[in-house]
């Protein structure tokens, strides 16, 4: 409905504006505004015809897919991608720039590991909300950013926002090293890794054992929240989980991110963040690893094999792949999950999103638009304050926290 409000407002104005060309002469004869009128018709019906569509929902239980088209009803409407991005790779380029950053201020934790490393959490604390007074009960959202990504990063920034005005804690966990923090270990992080994520998730529940929790993952942060449900089933305080433009199959998405135009735009400039990090932490790092060696890297394909499947052991980067890909445990996953994906997604190809095994788990449910690209998912003329992701999002963990006994009741 909101597209189609934005699409009519976009018609009216462009006919208002063409209205005055034609009175200051640019379109005197007849034949400009003809083309234009023509031109625009017939974009307005390839995108309505084509690029707006509801998205695909892929859910192996009845009763989980009753409950969110009860309690989300984002994921049943329209889904109108901006009109002027819809592609998926501008959507990946642009949301960084076109989207808002919500003033957010933190409260930081340092919390030791078993290894004697340390991991940064960055708290929003929500004491001033009315809805959840009690902060011993008041709901609590892990969150989970993307490969280089922190606290700081536009959409966990606007996760937070939505959920302060539900009245929610929120708890960011940066991966090692990436949030300013020294590294005290010759350890990093990967997606195949849950130690650190599961480290963070029991000094959460221990801090606050009576107040509900969930997480919710982008990225690879989604892949590291699969991974971790997959192998720890119903052991887990977690209700429920969001995961948004997860990599299911780490091969895929090396491929497609090795095509010219993508590593160009995206893989080039991953990796040599990654060996950004890698020269910020050197001093450590270099006691274990031939830093000249990474540093030839030029893709994250070949940072992966110098540097991340050799520090966790992996005896070839086939092995750490395979172990990284979140789509051989979507069988084991026993809690509440809804992971949201678009076809389009160069980081994630729609190819290799695991539909069939999707399927036969009625714990997770799929949902896949056409377009959205990566963490995109942009909507409306100007969608500078929210996206379709974060309607997702927002409706997802409401629906969790306030509604989600009615899964097993149904």
């Amino acid at each position: 409905m909101l597209g189609i409000i934005s699409l009519q407002g976009l018609t009216r104005d462009l006919s208002l504006y063409l209205e005055n060309q034609v009175r200051v002469g640019l379109f005197g004869s007849g034949v400009g505004l003809s083309l234009v009128l023509g031109f625009g018709a017939a974009y307005a019906c390839y995108y309505l015809s084509v690029i707006a569509k509801k998205p695909q929902l892929v859910i192996g239980g009845e009763a989980f897919c009753c409950f969110l088209k009860q309690h989300c009803p984002a994921l049943t409407e329209t889904y109108y991608p901006t009109l002027w991005c819809w592609e998926g790779r501008v959507q990946t380029l642009l949301r960084p720039f076109i989207t808002v950053k919500p003033l957010v201020h933190y409260n930081n934790e340092l919390i030791k590991t078993a290894d004697g490393g340390q991991i940064s959490l960055d708290w929003f604390n929500n004491d001033g909300n009315a809805i959840y007074p009690d902060a011993s009960v008041r709901p609590t959202i892990l969150l989970l950013p993307g490969l280089t990504g922190t606290s700081r990063e536009s959409y966990i920034l606007h996760m937070v926002t939505h959920s302060e005005g539900l009245g929610y804690r929120c708890v960011v966990f940066n991966n090692r090293g990436v949030a300013g923090e020294d590294l005290l270990t010759p350890r990093t992080y990967c997606a195949a890794n849950t130690e650190d994520l599961e480290t963070v998730i029991q000094h959460v529940h221990n801090m606050y054992p009576d107040a509900p929790l969930m997480a919710a993952g982008v990225s690879m942060g989604g892949m590291l929240l699969l991974n971790y449900l997959g192998k720890t089933g119903r052991q887990t305080p977690l209700r429920g989980a969001a995961v948004f433009s997860a990599g299911w199959e780490v091969f895929e998405s090396a491929v497609v991110l090795e095509k010219p135009i993508n590593w160009i735009l995206f893989n080039y400039y991953l990796t040599t963040c990654l060996q950004a990090s890698i020269i910020r932490h050197r001093a450590i790092l270099e006691k274990q690893f031939d830093i000249a060696n990474i540093m030839k890297a030029k893709s994250i394909r070949e940072f992966d094999r110098r540097f991340t499947s050799v520090m966790f052991g992996y005896p070839t980067i086939d092995h750490y792949y395979k172990d990284a890909s979140p789509c051989h445990r979507v069988k084991s996953i026993e809690i509440p999950v809804l992971c949201l994906n678009a076809v389009d997604d160069v980081f994630s190809p729609g190819h290799a999103i695991p539909v069939e095994c999707a399927k036969q788990n009625p714990n997770v449910a799929l949902v896949l638009t056409s377009y959205g690209g990566h963490i995109g998912f942009l909507e409306g003329i100007w969608p500078r304050q929210q996206t379709y992701m974060d309607r997702v999002f927002k409706q997802f963990v409401q629906a969790i926290f306030e509604h989600g006994n009615e899964i097993y009741n149904m």
